[in-house]
């Protein structure tokens, strides 16, 4: 799981093209989720690391099991933010 907190619209827009790019799916406005090997987890973290390089950002990147994604749960409305774009 990528989470962030981004200020700058134009960087925002660039991480998450990024993280869609690497195959993550979006589950919230500035959280992505995926399936990927450890060294594609790697490959995420050094691309970040080039995108926001001396910008205002903080990316937290959580390893999750497949168990502990399973046991998530989601309060209120399930949102799909595959279907449509947002400007985030």
């Amino acid at each position: 799981m990528v989470i962030y907190d981004i200020t700058d619209d134009e960087l925002r827009n660039k991480v998450a093209s990024f993280l869609k790019s690497k195959g993550l799916k979006r589950v919230q406005k500035s959280a992505f989720v995926g399936d990927i090997s450890y060294s594609q987890m790697r490959d995420v973290e050094a691309g970040l690391s080039i995108l926001v390089r001396g910008a205002k950002a903080n990316i937290q990147i959580y390893p999750l099991t497949p168990a502990s994604f399973s046991q998530r749960r989601i309060i209120g409305a399930q949102m799909d933010y595959e279907a449509e774009e947002y400007l985030i």
